[in-house]
């Protein structure tokens, strides 16, 4: 029997939609195969037609496929990326799956555009290098990541090896500092037509778009970048801590 039986059929659908949306980003469901309709209806309380309209919620998000015969599976297990922690992918995957880097760019840039030099703190005309490559983890499409580095740092990373590294790792190695922190922000877009395909993905579909400014242990500003990152690949997650009155 549904729990809140007097909300709408599609309002239900939903609630049961999020709390199943949880459990397979958790990794409740090892093997990939849910339950059939009428055991998730049992373990939550639900009507079948509930469960199935929750179920093509899910469907219709990417997140799983139904097919005749074969039941309800993932479509695709999803990875998860802390934003509490200053880390590479690769460093983040480590143990997890297989990073592989598709270096598309990777110059000196003469002139640094406005928005760019001022988030680096530097001249436009100080230059720098910009960095753009495809990032696959286990044989398909995962991000694309461009990066601006300012030009003493950039030059050191050019000569590095961006196909196999994280490119934190080789501006601690040029810079001879340890990364200190950087500010983030993260907001859904839908893909443009040219990067859902370098990413394996319809056009419009859903991204996240990471932004990340990436300063030195000293304050210094090193690295702008903005990520493509796959939604129906990467969960980005984070520990919050609740801090005392201000």
């Amino acid at each position: 029997m549904d729990h809140h039986v007097g909300r709408p059929r599609a309002e239900r659908a939903r609630q049961l939609a999020d709390v199943l949306r949880q459990q397979i980003t958790d990794g409740a469901f090892a093997d990939g195969v849910l339950p059939d309709e009428r055991l998730l209806g049992r373990r939550f309380g639900a009507s079948r037609n509930a469960v199935r309209d929750a179920l093509a919620l899910l469907c219709q998000e990417g997140l799983i496929t139904r097919r005749r015969g074969v039941g309800t599976t993932v479509a695709l297990s999803k990875y998860g990326h802390g934003l509490d922690r200053l880390t590479g992918l690769g460093e983040e995957l480590t143990g997890r799956g297989t990073v592989t880097n598709e270096v598309r760019a990777a110059e000196e840039v003469p002139v640094l555009p406005a928005a760019i030099a001022a988030r680096l703190d530097v001249p436009a005309e100080a230059g720098g290098v910009y960095v753009e490559r495809l990032r696959w983890l286990d044989g398909l499409p995962l991000s694309l990541d461009t990066s601006y580095l300012t030009a003493d740092i950039g030059r050191a990373v050019l000569v590095g090896d961006l196909a196999d590294r994280d490119v934190f790792g080789l501006i601690e190695e040029a810079a001879g500092a340890r990364l200190g922190r950087a500010e983030v922000a993260v907001h859904a877009v839908n893909a443009d037509p040219g990067t859902a395909e370098l990413l394996g993905i319809g056009a419009g579909a859903a991204v996240f778009a990471l932004e990340r400014l990436t300063r030195l242990a000293d304050g210094r500003p090193v690295d702008v970048e903005s990520i493509r990152i796959r939604a129906d690949r990467m969960t980005l997650r984070s520990t919050l801590h609740r801090g005392g009155p201000v």
